[in-house]
């Protein structure tokens, strides 16, 4: 019999988990910072809205239908609407995306778990803009180092989801989200204590529509499709584990609004510390690494909000990776006698594996390029810019043109009004925008 949530709540955490990670606390505020403040915020709050929020409801839907894994869902909804069985093909794809973005989000999340531990031993304090390059830059150089934190990174992620759908995914889920808000709600108050709120406010809210740049847009919709976790089987798994009495739609809405405010307070709060030590907001990815470290050397009770504040993206990354490896770890499990525990380490252990090559491309392995791109850069340019809005795109797709609408308006529940509003944005505005996306990403948009 398949495992489900135990209610509505569990599955809305487990989701929202799966989409607060590294990418609202950490590449949410670089992006905003890159691409000029309030208007990237501005495009990718509408962005959520009318694309995200639909595809979230999209992918929920095929999964509660299918009630099987990414793989075997896919084919059993296709057979279902007279179609082939080659749309299992979006199944696979989802779970080898799910595979190597966690071989490499691991090992940034292993820095994250470093990165703790430097700020509770009071490392940051008085760190100059030297220093902070120095220490980052001397500890990705080291192999060892990398492949340790790795490794208990790995071991969180699948002790918890050797453990099952109810004791182990919504357990954890149950505890890491509210410990995640709660200490979100600190680093908040701390910002609003010692930083400067006002100017990180209106840096993010007021409207400056000269920065709303054709790049910023895409940026924008771009990344409101990646930070809901869409497009590689995550969501559709879950989904399957989701009870038929509950509301899609309501609970889709839920989600992406915990996703959509966390990313916007873990912003508010940055860039407040940020511009109270007169940083560079535009830092880009170094922004977690090297330049808050040297705020928080500065500031009073520094050392104290710096590991809270570490502690909260180890939080984040953790629910987040749990989802990534679910559906390969369900589709073993229905496929093979192997059991959930056996079937976690058979996947943990590969990813761990693919995990070592990437951590060894920003030290021994430095020189390795593969199309003109390291290993790192190669994995995640892979994923993010083409599995992932290749699989979303094939979803929706798939959930307007092939599979039939009586099946769609059931699992929905939504009345005539808003069913046609979820079919026109699924059928035209979703899939046009992945494909605009998609193509500036792979540079076709050479007017971009």
């Amino acid at each position: 019999m398949r495992s489900h949530w135990t209610n509505r709540w569990a599955f809305i955490m487990a989701t929202a988990g799966s989409a607060v990670g590294l990418g609202n606390i950490w590449k949410f505020p670089y992006m905003t910072g890159t691409n000029g403040g309030s208007a990237f915020v501005l495009v990718y709050l509408l962005c959520v809205a009318l694309i995200g929020l639909p595809l979230m409801m999209t992918e929920i839907m095929l999964g509660r239908r299918a009630q099987r894994n990414p793989v075997d869902g896919m084919a059993h909804l296709a057979t279902e609407a007279g179609g082939t069985r080659w749309w299992r093909g979006v199944g696979y794809m989802g779970i080898a995306a799910g595979i190597l973005i966690l071989s490499f989000y691991s090992v940034v999340a292993g820095w994250v778990l470093h990165y703790v531990l430097r700020a509770a031993s009071g490392d940051f304090s008085g760190m100059t803009a030297t220093q902070a390059k120095d220490q980052f830059s001397n500890f990705v150089a080291n192999p060892l180092a990398l492949l340790l934190w790795h490794s208990v990174f790995m071991f969180l992620t699948m002790f918890v989801v050797a453990r099952g759908v109810t004791s182990g995914l919504e357990r954890a889920n149950k505890i890491m989200m509210p410990s995640l808000v709660v200490i979100l709600l600190i680093l908040l108050g701390y910002s609003l204590a010692v930083g400067d709120v006002g100017r990180s406010i209106e840096f993010m809210f007021r409207p400056d529509f000269s920065k709303i740049t054709p790049a910023a847009i895409l940026s924008a919709m771009g990344h409101s499709f990646f930070t809901l976790s869409l497009g590689m089987g995550a969501v559709m798994v879950y989904g399957s584990y989701l009870q038929r009495h509950a509301s899609i739609a309501r609970a889709a809405f839920y989600v992406v609004l915990a996703d959509t405010a966390i990313a916007l307070v873990a912003g508010i709060t940055i860039f407040a510390i940020v511009f109270a030590n007169q940083l560079e907001p535009a830092a880009g990815p170094g922004l977690l690494f090297q330049t808050l470290p040297i705020a928080f050397g500065r500031m009073p009770g520094g050392t104290v909000f710096a590991t809270l504040f570490f502690v909260l993206v180890g939080f984040a990354a953790w629910t987040s990776s749990i989802s990534l490896v679910e559906p390969a770890v369900s589709w073993l499990i229905e496929n093979t006698a192997l059991t959930r525990a056996r079937a976690a380490l058979l996947v943990g252990g590969l990813i761990w594996l693919i995990g070592i090559a990437v951590l060894l491309s920003f030290n021994e392995w430095s020189e390795v390029k593969l199309f003109g791109l390291n290993i790192f850069d190669l994995f995640d340019k892979l994923t993010t810019n083409i599995l992932l809005p290749l699989g979303g795109l094939l979803m929706a797709l798939f959930a307007v043109w092939v599979m039939h609408a009586a099946h769609a308006q059931e699992e929905l529940a939504l009345n005539d009004r808003h069913y046609r509003r979820w079919l026109f944005v699924t059928r035209f505005v979703a899939p046009s925008a992945i494909v605009l996306v998609f193509l500036n990403l792979i540079g076709w948009l050479p007017f971009i």
